[in-house]
């Protein structure tokens, strides 16, 4: 099985490497599209800032390349918002498979603590990522910025209000949260990836 991590201007690709090789998988990294192309799964992950990472992946064709993937995609952190249409940090324009936008947290009072870091629960899990007893099972978040609840919400998690902890739309799946570093619950959701079949 061919993985391959997407090489971008973004921080955490080698923490998201390194939970592949504790499952016994050995991913490449890189921005060349005819590896990416031919990968069985593609993990687009990201810890960073919306406007400057999307200027980064339309100067290297990396956003329409990654639109056009068939293969089992999967988004992590800031890999899920700029997959989505629009984000508030800094009105970044965004690849828009998923149409739904980018929010900024605002704390309603004065416990609420942006950005919104540490674990928490997983709920209404609806995506064959998740097996039903990851309900109510805590992954970790490290996040300003979310998307609301909207028709591609595969799970949600409750900070400040309700949001989306995951997305799936097609061969596209995305989690708000770090799998790579949500231990046992975040190992199991990588695995499920890794045996969804290429179209």
């Amino acid at each position: 099985m061919d993985v391959a991590i997407v090489k971008y201007n973004a921080g955490n690709i080698y923490s998201v490497n390194y939970a592949l090789k504790r499952l016994g998988v050995e991913a490449v990294i890189t921005a060349n599209p005819e590896l990416l192309r031919k990968a069985d799964k593609v993990i687009f992950p990201g810890v960073g800032e919306a406007f400057s990472t999307m200027q980064h992946l339309r100067e290297h064709k990396l956003d329409i390349l990654i639109k056009d993937l068939k293969q089992p995609v999967l988004g992590i952190c800031l890999g899920m918002q700029l997959m989505c249409r629009y984000s508030e940090e800094r009105n970044a324009a965004c690849m828009g498979i998923f149409d739904t936008d980018v929010k900024l947290f605002i704390p309603r009072q004065h416990t609420d603590k942006v950005p919104h870091m540490g674990w928490n629960t997983l709920t209404n899990v609806n995506s064959k990522l998740f097996p039903q007893e990851l309900e109510a099972q805590f992954v970790y978040f490290v996040h300003s910025y979310y998307v609301p609840v909207n028709e591609f919400t595969a799970a949600t998690t409750d900070y400040i209000q309700p949001f989306s902890a995951a997305l799936h739309k097609d061969n596209f799946y995305a989690t708000q949260f770090h799998p790579e570093k949500s231990g046992s619950v975040g190992e199991k959701i990588l695995t499920n990836f890794l045996i969804f079949k290429r179209p």
